[in-house]
């Protein structure tokens, strides 16, 4: 398969929540969808760092805090709203609550970008939002749906990883499987190579 010289689009975007073990071992739940993906846009977060000596920049470092930034989409959905956001329904009404001392769940996210040659599927491991603003429109001659954005944050899991994406060299059995759970990296891969030892001779 080629790879992509362009993308475009945005599609298929779930969320999957998390579900943390007494030894610290993270579980992710079914991948849920969220029907309307209108825009994601994510910026880089983490601060540089700059060392001069004899007179130049002798060692300049990035670290990597993870991500934030805007997913727009169509409606939130109730399933998003109850699971992640923590709002309540009362089973006797079905009025949906909002309570201020209710603490968002962590979850992953998963989302699609379309490309020339093949669509690519990414995942971001641990995320958290914020709550969405209230906000819509009077109808006129035209109608316009009116869209819902969340701030999202994503930062790195306990050993490091951020995120993932397939590439052009992806196995059908993960591409395909990619919403229906998350795929996570084997242990050996967050393992740090050990430091040839140099022969005695």
């Amino acid at each position: 398969m080629a790879e992509n010289k362009v993308k475009f689009g945005l599609t298929n975007v779930f969320y999957s929540l998390i579900t943390e073990g007494e030894n610290g071992a993270v579980t992710y739940g079914t991948p849920v969808r969220i029907l309307g993906g209108v825009n994601l846009s994510l910026s880089a977060q983490g601060e540089n760092s700059e060392f001069y000596a004899d007179n130049i920049l002798f060692y300049a470092t990035a670290a990597n805090t993870g991500y934030q930034g805007d997913l727009e989409v169509a409606r939130i959905p109730q399933s998003f709203r109850e699971d992640v956001l923590k709002e309540v329904k009362d089973p006797q009404t079905g009025v949906l609550y909002e309570n201020a001392a209710a603490e968002p769940a962590h979850f992953a996210l998963l989302f699609q970008f379309d490309g020339d040659q093949h669509a690519v599927r990414h995942v971001m491991y641990d995320c958290t939002v914020t709550r969405p603003s209230v906000a819509s429109q009077t109808t006129t001659n035209v109608k316009e749906p009116t869209t819902d954005t969340m701030t999202i944050t994503a930062v790195p899991r306990q050993d490091g990883i951020v995120k993932g994406s397939t590439t052009d060299t992806t196995p059908e059995t993960t591409y395909n499987g990619w919403f229906t759970a998350v795929v996570t990296p084997p242990a050996d891969l967050l393992t740090p190579a050990a430091p040839e030892t140099p022969a005695v001779e």
